[in-house]
């Protein structure tokens, strides 16, 4: 068995596995924010999945690279799974290290290409709102003067942040905040773009379609055409009479 053969056998047996793990993770990285008071056994059980889940995501990487034909193009070809195992685990850096497990299950899953996109588009506005008011609540909500406070204020604040209303009646007062702010913003432009793309595709795709069956059709009327004139002339000689 060849270790490409091997790769593709690792990374289609830890697929599923992977993406539960990260929705495990998902769940551990909002509880202590949603609920900070919940029992202390609880959030240490959320703290000690975190750590559990991303060693394993460091492990799925490692045995990745191992299974190679080529390690360095590997390397090369992967920079940001590299840099999302890599990443330090400070306390700032929380959504970082979410952001970055998400993205490195999307990066496993197998599907077709537009169904690939487009669940990345749904997946990627959903979780940038839910996780960004989560992250902005937990740097936002013990500050003084801050007008973010609750869940609700964080999933609203979030909303209109990506879409670029900005209505101003809520904002982060932190350095880090504003940092996200900056972030949800830039990722809210960049799928708008990605979505009105995939729609222009979308009709391009179409029209082109119809253009080749109007085509085919138009190719089969004077063919039949052809047909018929050859018919009427074989008609017309067996009679004797000239053809039309």
């Amino acid at each position: 068995m060849t270790t490409s053969t091997a790769l593709a056998r690792w990374e289609r047996r830890t697929q599923g596995p992977l993406l539960a793990l990260a929705v495990l993770f998902a769940i551990a990285y909002a509880i202590p924010i949603v609920a900070p008071r919940a029992p202390q056994g609880l959030l240490t059980a959320c703290h000690v999945t975190n750590w559990a889940v991303w060693a394993a995501f460091a492990a799925d990487y490692l045995v990745r690279l191992w299974l190679a034909e080529e390690r360095l193009r590997f390397v090369r070809g992967n920079p940001l799974a590299l840099l999302a195992v890599v990443l330090p685990l400070a306390q700032p850096l929380r959504l970082l290290k979410l952001v970055s497990m998400l993205f490195l299950a999307g990066q496993r899953a197998r599907m077709a290409s537009q169904v690939r996109v487009t669940t990345y588009v749904a997946g990627s506005c959903l979780g940038l709102l839910v996780f960004g008011a989560l992250a902005v609540l937990e740097v936002e909500r013990d500050e003084p003067g801050a007008s973010i406070h609750t869940l609700g204020d964080a999933v609203w604040w979030a909303f209109t942040t990506m879409t670029t209303v900005g209505y101003g009646d809520m904002a982060p007062t932190t350095g880090l905040g504003r940092m996200l702010a900056v972030g949800l913003m830039l990722s809210g432009i960049a799928l708008l773009g990605v979505v009105t793309a995939n729609i222009a595709a979308w009709f391009i795709a179409r029209f082109e379609k119809d253009d080749v069956e109007e085509q085919r059709q138009t190719e089969a009327i004077l063919e039949l055409t052809e047909e018929v004139r050859a018919l009427r002339g074989e008609l017309a000689a067996l009679k004797g009479t000239p053809a039309d």
